[in-house]
């Protein structure tokens, strides 16, 4: 990102990339809570921009010590939910996915046990080996690219998790573990605007979806 800040900490519109984000589900009404994983040093700041939120006057708001990599961070989540039905993990840097969205990956976990939003894949994939040279290149109308939420059942993914422990597995996302289980994923259709900010164009861009959001 060519900046010290730490990304969810970069601010659009006014507001931190962090509350973007977490306003998105903290106005859903069946949320009931909010989990921050982040690094040690960064706890004490996390709660001093969403704290002052009235909507934390009625909903819980855990700000937790994060793991080495996003597996480990989100067992660390995971560890202090609640009582509930259903748990959506979701990229801190992702502030513009549609309410829609999250509720069609909640009725989809609900119904099969696992629900990933994503897209179709547009571009063209290619397996290659170390040095480069294609492999593969696997058909397009069934490959998709996977963005958050991910939302599970809390049993289903607590059992995951212990799995992945017990067996040393190392997944790229929380659906994998699933996966890795044997659980049922299927695939929610959402939108090339729930973009992950990840490089200074994609700052440019979120100016403009903030914006185009305000006159709405």
């Amino acid at each position: 990102m060519e900046s010290d800040v730490p990304k969810p900490f970069l601010k659009i519109g006014g507001r931190t990339i962090l509350e973007w984000t977490v306003s998105r589900f903290a106005s859903i009404p069946y949320v009931r809570e909010v989990i921050i994983a982040t690094g040690p040093d960064s706890i004490d700041h996390v709660r001093s921009i969403l704290e002052p939120d009235p909507v934390f006057e009625t909903k819980m708001l855990h700000v937790v010590e994060g793991g080495a990599d996003r597996q480990e961070s989100v067992g660390k989540g995971l560890a202090v939910v609640g009582d509930v039905d259903l748990v959506a993990v979701h990229d801190a840097v992702r502030p513009f996915v549609k309410l829609q969205h999250i509720d069609q990956c909640c009725d989809t976990a609900l119904e099969c046990g696992g629900a990933v939003l994503g897209i179709p894949a547009r571009d063209t994939i290619k397996e290659c080996d170390e040095d480069g040279y294609v492999h593969e290149t696997p058909d397009r109308s069934r490959l998709w690219q996977c963005q958050t939420p991910q939302v599970f059942p809390v049993k289903v993914l607590r059992e995951a998790f212990r799995i992945a422990e017990e067996t040393g597995f190392k997944g790229t996302d929380d659906a994998s573990l699933v996966e890795h289980m044997g659980g049922v994923v299927r695939m929610v259709q959402g939108d090339a605007s729930n973009i992950k900010v990840t490089y200074p164009q994609d700052m440019i861009f979120a100016e403009i979806l903030i914006e185009r959001q305000k006159r709405e």
